[in-house]
C-alpha cells in the first residue's frame, strides 16, 4: 500500500511532503513513489501516539487481568490515535500482580487488533504510604530483589517500567538490580533531594507523573521535582489541564526541552465513559459534571479520564511549540521503554503506525502495522 501526497512529520519531526509505502506492516519507503495509492491530499499524517502509563478506559482496567478488558482498552485507544501502550498496574498483592502481568503478556503474544501492547508498567507496590494518592495502602510493601525478580519473570520480560519510592526502603541494591532489566521510575514518594539524587545515581532515570504524589520544588528545597529538572531524566506529565496547570506545564517544557518530557494519560476505566462510579485499585472513584478527572470520595484526584492525543491538542492550546508537543507524545515515551527502533516516528523500517487527521487535527483514520484500525 502507498499513501500518496502526504503532509507528514519525518524522523526529525519536521514537516515534509511525499509518499509513504507500507509493506508487511512496516514503512518500506518514503519519497515520491511510482504507482497508485490512497490519496492523502488535505490530510496530515502523524506517527502513532504512545501511552506508557495508562490504567484503563472504555469501562475496562489493566488490573481486570483478562483479555476482554485489554482488548476494550486497545480498541478505545486506537480510536483516539494511540497505537502503542503499556497497561499499567496499581498497588495490589504481589501474587495478584503476577497473575495480572502474566495475563497481559499472554494477551500481547496473541493480540490481533487495536493499540499494541508494548510493555507493562508497574506503578507500585514499592511506594511511600505518605504519597500513595489513590493507591491502596493495604498492599504497599518493601521492595526486595526477590520480589522484583518474581514480578519481572511473571511478565515474561514485558515489564518496561516500575515506580518506586526510593526512601521507603533500603533501595540501592533494588535499583541497581532492576535498572539492568527495566526502567526504574521515581514516584509516589516523599524523598528529599538527596534521596532522589542517590536513586538517580544508582540507576533510576524516569519520574512518574511529575508534580503529583511527590515532594515539590521550593526556593529552599529542591525536592523530587527540582532534582528531576536538574538531572538528565525523563519526566511524565499529565496534560489534561487539571493535574498540572497550564502555566506550570509551560515552565516544565521550557526546562525539560523537546527530548525529556513524556506525555501520559494515567487514565482509568472511566475514560470515554461519561459520569459514573468507577473502580480503581479496589477503591471507588467518581466522575461528575464539571470533572476533568476521576476523584476519590474525599475529592483526591485519582486518575485522569483523558487520552494522549487530546492532551497533544491541549498542549498546543497551552502554547507549547508543535515539535516539542509531538515528540513528547511519540518518540520520547518510545525511548523510555526502549522501543524507539520500532515505534514513535515515521521512518523506514519502523512499524507502520500512523494517525491521519484533517487540517483541524480531527482524526479520520488510524493505521496500526499498516492495517486500518
Amino acid at each position: 500500500m502507498i499513501l500518496k501526497n502526504c503532509t507528514f512529520f519525518n524522523e526529525q519531526f519536521e514537516k515534509e511532503f511525499g509518499d509513504i509505502k507500507i509493506e508487511n506492516g512496516k514503512i518500506s519507503e518514503i519519497g515520491f513513489i511510482d504507482g497508485d495509492g490512497v490519496d492523502m491530499r488535505g490530510k496530515i499524517v502523524f506517527p502513532g501516539f504512545v501511552d506508557i502509563h495508562i490504567h484503563g478506559g472504555a469501562g475496562a482496567d489493566s488490573c481486570d487481568g483478562n483479555s476482554e478488558a485489554l482488548q476494550n482498552i486497545a480498541d478505545y485507544l486506537a480510536k483516539h490515535g494511540v497505537t502503542s501502550f503499556c497497561p499499567t498496574t496499581m498497588t495490589l498483592p504481589i501474587e495478584r500482580l503476577c497473575e495480572i502481568s502474566s495475563s497481559i503478556a499472554d494477551f500481547s503474544s496473541k493480540q490481533k487488533s487495536g493499540a499494541r501492547v508494548v510493555g507493562i508498567n508497574f506503578e507500585g507496590p514499592f511506594i511511600a504510604m505518605s504519597k500513595k494518592g489513590a493507591q491502596n495502602g493495604d498492599y504497599v510493601v518493601t521492595g526486595t530483589n526477590e520480589t522484583f525478580d518474581k514480578l519481572f519473570t511473571s511478565s515474561g520480560g514485558l515489564m518496561k517500567l516500575i515506580t518506586i519510592a526510593p526512601e521507603a526502603f533500603d533501595s540501592e541494591a533494588f535499583i541497581k538490580n532492576a535498572s539492568a532489566k527495566t526502567t526504574v521510575s521515581i514516584g509516589h514518594t516523599s524523598a528529599n533531594a538527596l534521596e532522589c539524587q542517590r536513586a538517580i545515581d544508582n540507576g533510576a532515570n524516569h519520574i512518574t507523573h511529575l508534580f503529583n504524589a511527590m515532594t515539590p520544588m521550593t526556593h529552599r528545597q529542591a525536592g523530587v521535582v527540582g532534582t528531576a529538572f536538574d538531572n538528565n531524566v525523563t519526566c511524565e506529565l499529565i496534560c489534561d489541564g487539571e493535574h498540572i496547570c497550564p502555566a506550570v506545564l509551560r515552565n516544565s517544557f521550557r526546562l525539560l526541552g523537546e527530548d525529556r518530557a513524556v506525555v501520559i494519560s494515567d487514565s482509568m476505566r472511566g475514560a470515554g465513559m461519561g459520569n459514573g462510579e468507577y473502580e480503581l485499585g479496589g477503591q471507588t472513584t467518581y466522575v461528575k459534571d464539571g470533572y476533568k478527572v476521576a476523584r476519590l470520595e474525599d475529592g483526591t484526584i485519582a486518575a485522569s479520564i483523558t487520552n494522549v492525543f487530546d492532551e497533544f491538542k491541549n498542549l498546543l492550546d497551552f502554547g507549547i511549540d508543535f515539535k516539542t508537543a509531538l515528540k513528547s507524545c511519540t518518540i520520547n515515551p518510545a525511548r523510555v521503554i526502549h522501543e524507539e527502533n520500532n515505534i514513535g516516528s515515521i521512518a523506514v523500517g519502523k512499524n507502520a503506525d500512523l494517525v491521519i487527521t484533517d487540517e483541524n487535527l480531527e482524526i479520520t483514520e488510524v493505521y496500526i502495522n499498516g492495517t486500518l484500525a
